[in-house]
């Protein structure tokens, strides 16, 4: 996600068809929900919406070190992203690979209170749930390909979704049209899946790459090579490319760092652990 400096009083916060709330900033957008009682569901968008307008301009604030691999942050967003990529080292991850997910779980921790039974903050994709005891909730999934929607029970330890792939608003080193990572925490789950779409990859002369900083002179991957264009592939590159995605996803769950993923390429699809059992998929 690329960020930039506009004022808090840019920030919008507005309601929309179904009673949802939409939070707009910048390059941060968001889709809210809460249920309970309707005094505590007006309660819980009036703080979401106020801790909101702050957002942008305190990750603003510590840019410089949230492009960086090891540089001290500060604010309560800024370190949650920082210990969230911290796993994945000493590969090179800073801590934008957790902002979508870190902004997701700040928005949902203003909703909850007195008299809210659930609530969730889908920030593009990359989705921060709250569950009451015996509750649940449905969440649709930012890809296809007969998966599109994953149940959530309180008594499941998952709390975050994130997907990333070549495909989608942040740049990728590997092919994987699309990632989807559950996991304890929304930013948790976000660096997870960059680092599991990374790894989904295959020499091939036709997969075409471009300098990051070519494309987006603020990126945090410097001259790091990302993927613009994937040719059909043959049916053993697309295994070799998901089998080696599906290796890291597996070492990441048996360190107890994600709790399932789905990992998406031209038409095929590996799954391993929590969405393996949701999709009835045996893999993992």
């Amino acid at each position: 996600m690329a960020l930039n400096a506009p004022s808090a009083s840019e920030a919008v916060a507005a309601l929309v068809p179904g009673g949802r709330l939409h939070l707009q900033h910048g390059p941060i957008d968001i889709v809210a929900e809460a249920f309970g009682f309707p005094p505590a569901i007006r309660g819980a968008y009036a703080r979401a919406a106020g801790r909101f307008a702050t957002i942008l301009e305190e990750l603003v604030f510590e840019l410089p070190a949230l492009r960086s691999e090891d540089t001290p942050v500060e604010g309560g967003i800024a370190r949650r992203m920082a210990a969230a990529v911290a796993p994945f080292r000493p590969a090179f991850v800073t801590p934008m690979a957790a902002v979508a997910g870190a902004v997701a779980e700040e928005v949902l921790a203003a909703l909850v209170g007195p008299g809210i039974t659930r609530a969730y903050a889908n920030n593009g994709g990359d989705i921060a749930l709250w569950l009451a005891p015996g509750e649940r909730l449905t969440c649709a999934l930012a890809v296809s390909d007969g998966m599109d929607r994953v149940m959530v029970a309180a008594t499941d330890p998952v709390r975050g979704i994130a997907t990333s792939g070549w495909r989608g608003r942040s740049f990728s080193l590997g092919i994987a049209d699309a990632v989807t990572v559950v996991a304890r925490t929304a930013a948790l789950a976000d660096a997870a899946a960059t680092m599991v779409a990374n790894a989904v990859n295959v020499d091939h002369p036709g997969i075409g790459r471009r300098p990051a900083r070519d494309i987006r002179c603020d990126t945090d991957l410097g001259d790091r090579l990302v993927t613009v264009s994937v040719p059909v592939l043959a049916p053993e590159e697309r295994a070799c490319a998901l089998e080696a995605g599906l290796r890291a996803a597996e070492a990441f769950r048996a360190r107890g760092l994600i709790e399932g993923a789905a990992l998406f390429l031209q038409g095929e699809r590996r799954v391993t652990g929590a969405l393996a059992l949701e999709t009835g998929d045996a893999s993992g």
